[in-house]
């Protein structure tokens, strides 16, 4: 398998007022490029966790994370977040927009910061892409939730990711809006040649993605992928 990311025996263990709470339990997973996968479970299951340290922005308590061939153990905070510019796009449940800055700005901000030349005219094009070159320069207050998701969705893939993680990207959209979204958000993710992580609770939605697992009490309780494998091995001739 040739996988974009790793875990191998996580645990991750957060501090609360009433003590230590284990999060994630001997979490190991392997993320296959250019493929999408879908982590789902209850409330507290540990998806959104997962997904964070994915992202670089919890730190494992212990256990090894490879991203993008990176170690996360040999890197500070600061070269954490420049692999998240380089390599990572994140879409979240609630938007994250600038709200003083337009629609255009919003996505040619990560872009601006990259160095990248002709961002406004990228961002401009990316917005046509996903249905919004008539909201160039509206303000996020302007927009639906819907079209703020829509922006969201072009500055997470401005810098051309290989890994985009989607934490219930359709959390706060109504039934056809988060159709219409999740649509997008695959077509970006093929037409970009990414691979995909979605976190989500609508088994309908998880069931786009190539690959499923379920997460239980902090842990991996169920992987499509690795009953396909087995599938496919016990098809094979002796």
């Amino acid at each position: 398998m040739n996988s974009i990311a790793s875990l191998h025996d996580v645990d991750l263990t957060l501090q609360s007022r009433a003590g230590a709470v284990e999060i994630l339990r001997s979490v190991s997973l392997d993320v296959e490029a250019g493929r999408s996968l879908a982590i789902v479970g209850p409330s507290g299951s540990g998806k959104t966790s997962l997904l964070m340290v994915l992202a670089g922005l919890e730190v494992a308590t212990r256990g090894r994370v490879t991203v993008a061939g990176q170690d996360y153990s040999s890197l500070d905070e600061d070269g954490r977040a420049r692999l998240r510019a380089k390599s990572i796009g994140i879409v979240f449940q609630s938007f994250h927009l600038v709200p003083s800055m337009t629609a255009e700005d919003n996505v040619a901000l990560p872009m601006e910061f990259a160095g990248v030349r002709d961002a406004q005219a990228i961002a401009r094009t990316l917005l046509g892409d996903v249905g919004l070159g008539h909201r160039l320069r509206h303000y996020p207050s302007q927009l639906s939730g819907g079209e703020q998701q829509r922006v969201a969705l072009a500055r997470a893939v401005s810098l051309k990711p290989r890994l985009l993680l989607a934490d219930e990207p359709t959390g706060n959209l109504d039934g056809a809006t988060g159709r219409q979204v999740i649509d997008m958000l695959f077509s970006l993710q093929r037409r970009n040649e990414a691979t995909l992580v979605l976190v989500t609770h609508d088994e309908t939605l998880a069931a786009k993605a190539d690959r499923v697992i379920r997460m239980a009490d902090g842990r991996i309780a169920s992987d499509s992928g690795m009953a396909a494998a087995g599938a496919r091995a016990a098809a094979m001739p002796a």
